[in-house]
């Protein structure tokens, strides 16, 4: 999930781990945790598999300076410029780009199945931000598997509650899950419903206000 994220962040900007680390945070909400001990490995990882470049370090960039012509003159400036220059304690921070393998990883890991053990409403949580990449059909379908899967899982919870053998605690909880799903089913089909609208519609421009509108309906996700 972490390199699907990643990737998707960088399809859309240039960013430093600083920035990829904040929204991540801030703006996905799905890696409230994230620390840079595991960000840093996965995005070395991508480097060496060819997924994304390193362009540039931000706040690195120095003012040339001629040489003066003399090995004497060329080392005292060179003392002068590091006494002088600011000593803000922070390493410059590399800025990494996704490249054309890392746009094919980023369809990949997008359509392939998660492995066991996985949170599903997490990863349809990343997937759903970063759905105005998908074709519209394959956007739609997205929305629909999601459907179906918590409708399997509401009939699951409506068959426990009707079991004598629980207590009535055991049984509120089954029934909280099964209330929590329904407003989760009711929420896609208002999404499944829109989506279909838009694709009845003349196609919009892919910009920020499908960004925003994926980013508001994640909202609607329990935790």
């Amino acid at each position: 999930m972490l390199d699907l994220a990643i990737l998707g962040l960088l399809s859309e900007h240039e960013l430093h781990g600083y920035e990829i680390r904040r929204r991540l945070r801030d703006e996905l909400g799905l890696f409230t945790n994230i620390s840079f001990g595991s960000l840093y490995p996965a995005l070395s990882r991508l480097e060496q598999s060819g997924a994304v470049t390193v362009i540039g370090s931000a706040g690195s960039v120095s003012t040339p300076v001629p040489p003066t012509g003399s090995l004497s003159g060329d080392r005292a400036g060179l003392r002068v410029r590091r006494a002088s220059a600011p000593r803000t304690g922070r390493r410059s921070r590399k800025v990494y780009r996704i490249t054309d393998a890392g746009r094919t990883q980023f369809e990949q890991l997008f359509e392939a199945d998660e492995p066991a053990g996985t949170d599903d409403a997490r990863s349809f949580g990343l997937r759903l931000a970063f759905a105005r990449h998908l074709a519209p059909p394959a956007r739609l379908a997205l929305l629909e598997r999601r459907r179906t899967d918590l409708s399997r899982r509401l009939l699951v919870d409506r068959t426990r509650s009707c079991d004598s053998r629980l207590d009535q605690y055991t049984r509120s909880l089954v029934e909280h899950s099964a209330e929590a799903t329904e407003h989760d089913i009711a929420w896609l089909d208002r999404l499944i419903d829109t989506e279909r609208q838009k694709q009845r519609s003349p196609a919009s421009p892919d910009g920020e206000p499908e960004r925003e509108d994926a980013l508001t309906a994640m909202k609607g996700i329990d935790p």
